[in-house]
């Protein structure tokens, strides 16, 4: 009986290992048995042979750069007793197979990125691989400017490099002919700029080092390639560039990028810049999901253990962190970045963990030793940044703070904590700076044309008679001897401008008793003058200048006991200006001009009467422009007619009887300003 019972429980031990293999080889049935490749024309098929048929499609993704196909298949070892076989059949260079405890991932690694369909096929799945129309992620030529169909002789002229107002450095090219075709594209960390069919002179095939501009830019080094001009731009860090072309000037400039720790991507282009990826997943774990983009990105990533569930996503071509974004969105997770690690947690859980942390910053802050530590100012008055630091509304300063200054050295003394003394050590760095000039030219210009004409008459009668004379007229013009003419009319021509032009016609008999005489006098006068004033100032930005010249004219004034006192009143020239800098380089201007004059002709007990011409406004100028502000336009016409009534009027003869005078003035004012910015330009010529 005894031996019955245990030959029993060995049948049953026997069988529960029996049972236990089969259910390991239940768990673990299928296996890789085979991998075969041929090229077809264009396509490539890889043929992946199992030792039983597959029941559905496996889940893969892809991604561009390195180009990569991975297929994951669950419970299935690798029976092909290799993890690494390579091919070198068309852009297939090897495939890896890497088994774990779950699943093994075949991954075929390609010259370029491609498109994939899979079927199964009895025990096999063949997958076709097609190139794809533009390589995935990859980055193109960019064709700035397409070279004509016509030959033209294009050279480069010239090679210049300058530091822009944001740290970006600008390389200059200027061509002969605008027309000449330019290929951008990125090498690794260099930045390759070819012109096509453009010749570069001997003195101009050289390598800057630019290093000591303080840009990303290292090193520009331009070469001769067969017909080609090739320039060759070295960075450092992070960077980016743009370009644009002025008619024969062609200009690239790299600028620096700032990294930004919660940026999955650098650059300050908008949207997502990720490397593309495709991603096909049915009902994975979020986690594995996030392990997966990991792998591919070379992103270290810090999931939560609250992370959790299971997401169906099927995405093709899509940046990688386009694809994160969509992920967190769709489970309600948060990520945070510091350097190259992503830390993913739900949002309301990172939400939590950061207010507390800013109430552990606030708490250390009030417990924190201070310190103590000096500034001195170089170009900015040391009162002025202490009453930044104490103001009540926005100060920079802890409760605990304090800022003494020493008027006499210019020195500010700063009481807090560390964390605190960094503020204010970034904030001096931005306020204490030279500041820009601008020099501001004013040209006031006065032009006046002038144009008088005057006729006039003068008519005389005398007759002798026997015992005397006998004369119409006023006073006595003496002809010759005894004889004299009366004036019959007087109305000869009278300028202001001038003495007057005459012609005089005597008309008498033999006997010399009758005597007519007529006396034309005119005078037609042409002038032009321009007075031409250029005050100059130069002043710091924001800063108001003044400059004057004239004279003061002095004037009796009564006082309040009765008496006379002596005041004095200004005729100047004067500019008075107060420019502000825009950050586009542009100029903003309040200007008040103003030209005064004194007029010697209007003198009276009070004084000498002052002439003024005042323009006051406010401008917007280029640097280096020229704006006219103001102008006044005076045009002044008189005419006038002395005549005898009946005579004057008379036909043909009426002339003889009148005096006329006809006056033109025209005046015209107009005031030019022409700021400059004063400011050193880096560059290599």
């Amino acid at each position: 009986m005894k031996q019955v019972k245990t030959l029993l429980l060995g049948l049953l031990a026997g069988l529960l290992l029996v049972l236990g293999s089969a259910g390991a080889q239940e768990a673990r049935s299928n296996s890789i048995e085979s991998l075969n490749v041929v090229q077809q024309g264009a396509v490539l098929s890889v043929r992946l042979g199992f030792r039983e048929p597959l029941k559905a499609l496996p889940p893969a993704f892809s991604v561009a750069k390195p180009a990569r196909i991975a297929f994951d298949f669950v419970n299935t070892t690798n029976g092909l007793g290799k993890s690494s076989l390579p091919f070198n059949e068309g852009d297939l260079r090897s495939a890896n197979v890497v088994q774990t405890d779950e699943r093994t991932r075949v991954v075929l690694n390609l010259n370029r990125a491609m498109t994939h369909d899979a079927t199964i096929d009895g025990n096999s799945l063949v997958i076709s691989l097609v190139p794809s129309a533009l390589p995935e992620g990859a980055k193109p030529v960019e064709h700035f400017a397409r070279a004509q169909p016509y030959e033209v002789a294009n050279t480069i002229r010239d090679i210049g490099f300058r530091r822009g107002k944001d740290g970006e450095g600008r390389i200059s090219v200027d061509l002969t002919d605008p027309n000449a075709g330019i290929d951008i594209r990125q090498q690794g960390s260099t930045l390759i700029v070819d012109f096509v069919k453009v010749t570069v002179p001997e003195n101009l095939r050289k390598r800057l080092d630019v290093t000591d501009f303080g840009t990303p830019v290292l090193t520009v080094n331009t070469t001769q390639k067969g017909a080609n001009a090739r320039m060759t731009i070295t960075p450092r860090g992070l960077w980016e560039h743009n370009a644009y072309q002025s008619d024969n000037q062609f200009v690239i400039e790299v600028k620096p990028v700032v990294e930004d720790p919660n940026k999955l991507v650098q650059g300050t282009r908008r949207g997502y810049q990720g490397e593309k990826l495709s991603l096909n997943f049915q009902n994975v774990d979020v986690r594995r999901l996030l392990q997966v983009i990991g792998e591919f990105t070379g992103m270290n990533m810090v999931v939560s253990d609250s992370v959790g569930g299971s997401i169906t996503l099927i995405l093709k071509d899509v940046p990688w962190d386009q694809a994160l974004d969509i992920i967190l969105q769709q489970k309600g997770l948060d990520m945070r970045k510091n350097g190259n690690v992503i830390m993913i947690a739900p949002r309301e859980e990172i939400a939590t963990k950061e207010k507390l942390d800013f109430e552990a910053r606030m708490q250390i802050g009030d417990l924190e030793p201070l310190q103590t530590e000096s500034f001195q100012m170089n170009y900015i008055k040391a009162e002025a940044v202490q009453k930044l630091l104490v103001d009540p509304k926005q100060t920079l300063l802890s409760k605990r703070g304090s800022a003494l200054l020493d008027e006499r050295s210019n020195m500010m003394f700063v009481k807090d904590t560390p964390s605190r003394l960094d503020d204010v050590r970034a904030m001096i760095a931005l306020v204490d700076v030279p500041v820009r000039q601008v020099m501001i030219e004013a040209r006031i210009v006065e032009a006046e044309d002038t144009f008088s004409k005057d006729l006039g008459v003068r008519l005389g009668w005398r007759q002798q008679i026997p015992g005397g004379a006998t004369a119409i007229g006023g006073p006595n013009t003496a002809i010759s001897g005894n004889l004299a003419t009366e004036a019959l009319v007087n109305l000869p021509a009278a300028p202001s401008t001038g003495n007057a032009g005459t012609m005089t016609f005597t008309f008498f008999n033999s006997a010399l008793t009758r005597i007519l005489t007529t006396e034309i006098s005119a005078l037609e006068a042409d002038g032009r003058g321009k007075v031409i004033s250029s005050p100059r100032v130069m002043t710091a930005n924001s800063v108001e200048a003044i400059i004057e010249q004239g004279v003061e004219i002095p004037y009796q004034q009564a006082t309040s006991s009765g008496a006379t006192s002596v005041s004095f009143r200004k005729a100047n020239l004067s500019l008075k200006v107060k420019p502000k800098i825009t950050p586009d380089g542009k100029i903003v201007m309040e200007l008040d001009v103003n030209k005064d004059t004194p007029d010697r002709t209007l003198i009276t007990g009070a004084g000498v009467a002052i002439n003024t011409k005042h323009v006051k406004t406010e401008v917007l100028v280029d640097n280096g422009g020229t704006v006219v502000i103001g102008g006044i336009y005076v045009e002044e016409t008189g005419y006038s007619t002395q005549r005898i009534p009946f005579f004057g009027d008379l036909p043909y003869i009426g002339f003889l009887f009148k005096n006329r005078a006809t006056s033109e003035r025209k005046t015209e004012l107009l005031v030019f300003i022409t700021p400059r910015i004063l400011a050193e330009n880096l560059s290599v010529r």
